[in-house]
């Protein structure tokens, strides 16, 4: 058998080249493996940069596509109350001749009183009086300009001009028709005759 003493020298021996194999590996990884490290940390970085390009643009891209689905969904929301509220033009416009008619009856009636039934002029005026309240239910406001008025070409249309002393330029000096206002949209203008009387 060999000697121990020498077996345990053998021994640290091995230890000791082993542990220097070990320090000129991580020596050598130092020096000359922090050229090889950089590149692969510059793949890395440059990876990273690119998720980060695309993240942001998909972040935008969602947050156009949500602001364009809020516009659209105020745009329909807006379109359906126009759409409750002023639905109804048409037929309310087609409904405007039908009051004319109405007051041209009562006014006629008034006039020769001996003649007409009083009934049947209580029955105009009643059904007169309920095509009001239609009217008022569904957001239709009579426009009506008296005489001595101003003349607002927003509300009015002037049929004729004409100089009637004791007025002034701009009054309306005549009513010919009401007007009317669907909510805040005019139905139709009030036809109105305008004093064109200049001041002396």
């Amino acid at each position: 058998m060999g000697d121990p003493k020498r077996d345990d020298d053998q021994f640290l021996d091995d230890i000791e080249a082993l542990e220097a194999e070990a320090e000129a590996a991580e020596a050598a990884e130092d020096s000359g493996g922090a050229g090889r490290a950089a590149p692969a940390e510059d793949e890395g970085e440059s990876e990273l940069d690119a998720l980060r390009a695309e993240r942001d643009e998909l972040k935008d891209r969602f947050m156009r596509a949500l602001a364009d689905a809020e516009n659209a969904r105020k745009r329909a929301d807006k379109d359906r109350r126009e759409a409750e509220r002023y639905g109804a033009t048409r037929l309310a416009r087609d409904l405007l001749p039908v009051y004319d008619n109405l007051q041209r009856a009562i006014a006629a009636a008034r006039e020769e009183s001996q003649t007409a039934s009083t009934a049947l002029v209580e029955g105009v005026e009643l059904t007169l009086k309920e095509l009001h309240n239609v009217f008022h239910r569904h957001g239709i406001e009579v426009v009506s300009p008296q005489v001595g008025d101003r003349f607002d070409p927003n509300l009015h249309e002037a049929m004729f001009e004409a100089p009637v002393p004791g007025t002034t330029a701009g009054e309306i000096i005549q009513v010919s028709a009401d007007g009317f206002l669907l909510y805040d949209r005019l139905l139709r203008p009030a036809q109105v005759g305008v004093s064109s009387m200049k001041a002396s």
